[in-house]
Formats: C-alpha cells, structure tokens, sequence
C-alpha cells in the first residue's frame, strides 16, 4: 500500500458509500492524504470527511465513520482510526515500507507529473548560478546561504544527500556488492529475521514524494517539491548515521548490508527526480 494506492482506496470508498446511498455527497475528484502531523497518529491522513461533511448533512465524524467501515480490512492498511474533529488516521501494515523501497529500486519514479520549475531572472541566474538562483525562488535565502557549501544550505544538503547514495553505490560496487532488499539477515550473520533497516521516517517520506508531486502539480506549488526533498535528505543523513550501509575491515557483505544500501539508493532516486522536476541538477560528485 504506497502513499499513491491509499489515496484511490480512500475515494474507492467515497464512491461505495455514494453508490449504497448511505452518503449524500459528490465523489470528489481526488482524496487527499499527507503525512501525519507531530502529535498524531499512525502513518498517513485524509481530511476528506471534513471535505464531504457539509454536502451530506452529516458531522465530520459520522462521514468519518462510514469511510472507515469501507476501509477496515483492505490489505496494507493495519489500522483505521478517527482522530480530532473528523480526520481518518491511517497505520500502514509492515510490508509496506518493503514495496516502497522495492518499487523504487526496480522501477524508479514512475508515473511521473509534469511540474512546471519556475524560470529565474536572469540577473539572479549570472549572481547564483541556475541550480541556487531557481532553489531560491522556490524557498528564499540570502545569496551566501545559497552559495553556501555547507549544511546550513538546504540545497547543499540536498545535493549532497544525492552524491552520497551515489557515493555508496560506487564504493559497494568495489567491495563486490549490490543492492537488494531482502526480507531476512543471513542467518550465519545473525538469526533475528529482519532486514537490518529500521528506517520508517525515511522510507515514508520516499512513498510519500508521488503525494507531494501530485499536491505540488494540481496546486501550481513547486516549492512543496523542494521542501520534500529537504526533509527527504534530512531523514537520509539519519539513517546514515545509525546504519552502516558498508562492511567495514574484513567483514562480508550482508543481507542488512544490501538491504541498507537499497534504501540509500531508493533516496537517491527521489532526490535525483525531485531535483530534476525543478530543473536543478543533481551531481554524483560534490
């Protein structure tokens, strides 16, 4: 269940309490779900029923609840909850984040919108550069801070997330290893069945980039892009530094080891197709 799918089981279930006659209200065209906000609960939410109320006569909560019903059970959804004035919570079942990661390493950003970058001025182009001058259109910043090669810069940081994953790629090659998202650690490493990768804010944030990029595109709002990738890279360097994707010393790869790295190069791909829907480009070497 991606962020994408959740969205049309949401309006599936719109459609079913319109059609049984239980709600009075037009299906809308899209249902909206975003990341669940500090302080809430489970993985993803929908204000749809805060949406339809109005049109059917009923409380927030009560169209809440007919939603609700219609979703219960769906596979890839753990957990159905109504949370505040009417919003529908949403827990995603574990093998979720497995089809995030694996889609991405197989298939890429696929479905793509077309989001149009805006064009900077030419003034700030011959001052910045394009990459700084269209990041800085999008989320303003003085000058040095765009043309700073340092983490205070966000589209530092986003760029070199990119190189990184990258980086990682290269430097696995070399060691003689791949990508691949296994479901188990070897067990002549270790006997606990699990991937070696417990990285539920970054692999939510990569499901959730198709979200942003349809809000970012139906909203003329390229800026959410960017925003994304930031806390997309953010949540990268996490990782990075509370798991090690490369063996060290004489130690083999692992099926952790390669579990890890396809997660380092499922965020490089988002970060890399984030850039270039803004028209900035993403170096494998910064």
């Amino acid at each position: 269940m991606t962020p994408a799918e959740l969205s049309r089981t949401v309006l599936r279930a719109v459609r079913r309490a319109v059609e049984e006659d239980v709600l009075s209200a037009p299906v809308p065209e899209r249902a909206a779900v975003e990341r669940t906000r500090p302080g809430g609960t489970g993985d993803w939410a929908s204000n749809v029923a805060l949406r339809l109320a109005k049109q059917a006569g009923q409380s927030p909560r009560e169209v809440a609840a007919l939603l609700k019903e219609r979703i219960d059970g769906t596979p890839g959804i753990a957990a159905v909850d109504i949370t505040g004035p009417g919003f529908l919570s949403f827990t995603l079942a574990d093998e979720t984040q497995d089809l995030i990661v694996r889609e991405l390493l197989e298939h890429g950003l696929v479905r793509e919108e077309a989001l149009a970058a805006p064009e900077p001025p030419a003034a700030a182009v011959a001052r910045l550069g394009r990459d700084a001058a269209v990041w800085g259109m999008l989320l303003a910043a003085p000058d040095a801070e765009l043309l700073a090669q340092h983490e205070r810069n966000p589209l530092f940081r986003v760029r070199y997330a990119y190189s990184r994953t990258r980086a990682l790629t290269r430097n696995a090659a070399d060691l003689g290893f791949d990508a691949s998202y296994d479901t188990a650690i070897d067990t002549a490493i270790d006997t606990v069945t699990d991937t070696g990768v417990d990285a539920p804010e970054l692999i939510g944030l990569l499901g959730g980039y198709a979200v942003e990029l349809e809000a970012a595109v139906r909203r003329a709002a390229p800026e959410r892009i960017a925003r994304h990738l930031v806390a997309v890279a953010d949540a990268f360097f996490r990782f990075h530094d509370t798991h090690r994707v490369l063996p060290l010393g004489d130690e083999k790869p692992s099926a952790a080891h390669r579990s890890r790295l396809a997660v380092a190069e499922a965020a490089g791909t988002v970060l890399a197709g984030g850039l270039s829907q803004l028209g900035v480009s993403a170096p494998d070497h910064l």
